[in-house]
């Protein structure tokens, strides 16, 4: 829990704070942007909610924030049902599971319900709210993993859901060696008619993003940069190969999306033929190592 004795000057007076403890994660930021903003290299409270949907965000990003970095002065009588409200709908029947990991520095969680089983898109916390929002929702029939860093608290969620956990044989290590799915190579792989594994080598070895309908899972691949308003590869966290990223990013043109959604970074959404422009100008960027 934050606490009241390490809550940062930059807060303004009120009821909501973050304390010395924040990553700078950028999650509460998006989350709640009317509420959080960044004040050096953290994040601090720059208006109190007055309204009942400002409250809402600001404890759905309390709940989310990875190092309980967040607090309220007064024990929020709420709370419950803001649990209630997680998994939070984006759009159709895609999800934000909140709840996210420090382990994976903040990533982003999704969920897909879905009649043929649903999908877990990377590990949130492992948290008793979640999983019993998650059991009322149908379980877990699939955990898709996009990568090696991003696994959290993958082996409770399998044990708890007895679902089959999916990750690129490239990208396994000891933590993750008995992941039931390894899949390989580098074609797609069709999980389903509505799911294809796309692999995208550059951020890590053994990388992939998920395509299913609109929607284009994306983990540390690609992501909207708020900052500098346009889709950015991320050149500096690059653990394997910036020019395999290159390729890989020219791949997803050969798809139609229109929902980014990343474990970092921010999502982006726009019509296919937008998002086709800015992929193109990504690309451009990052031949020219821009």
């Amino acid at each position: 829990m934050a606490q009241i004795q390490k809550r940062r000057s930059q807060n303004v007076t009120g009821d909501v704070y973050v304390d010395s403890t924040c990553i700078d994660c950028d999650t509460c930021r998006w989350m709640a942007p009317e509420i959080f903003h960044r004040d050096g290299n953290q994040s601090a409270v720059f208006a109190q909610p007055t309204e009942d949907k400002e409250r809402l965000h600001a404890l759905q990003a309390l709940l989310a924030c990875p190092t309980a970095s967040i607090g309220t002065v007064d024990k929020p009588t709420d709370i419950r049902q803001v649990q209630q409200s997680l998994p939070i709908l984006i759009a159709e029947n895609v999800y934000h599971c909140g709840y996210h990991s420090e382990k994976s520095f903040g990533a982003t969680s999704y969920f897909i319900q879905r009649d043929e089983g649903n999908v877990l898109v990377d590990s949130p916390r492992f948290t008793p709210p979640l999983v019993k929002q998650l059991e009322a929702m149908g379980g877990v029939k699939y955990m898709y993993l996009t990568h090696r860093d991003d696994v959290a608290d993958h082996a409770q969620f399998q044990s708890h859901f007895d679902c089959t956990r999916i990750l690129h044989q490239d990208d396994i290590s000891t933590g993750t060696q008995d992941v039931e799915l390894q899949i390989e190579g580098t074609e797609p792989y069709p999980l389903a008619s509505d799911l294809l594994i796309i692999p995208v080598p550059g951020h890590s070895k053994g990388h992939t993003v998920l395509l299913h309908k609109n929607f284009l899972f994306t983990g540390d691949h690609l992501a909207w940069s708020a900052g500098a308003n346009r889709l950015v590869g991320f050149r500096r966290y690059c653990w394997h190969s910036w020019e395999e990223q290159i390729q890989s990013m020219q791949k997803l043109l050969d798809y139609d999306f229109e929902w980014i959604l990343p474990g970092h970074g921010r999502r982006y959404h726009a019509h296919f033929e937008t998002i086709r422009k800015k992929l193109m100008d990504s690309l451009l960027r990052m031949k020219h190592r821009e």
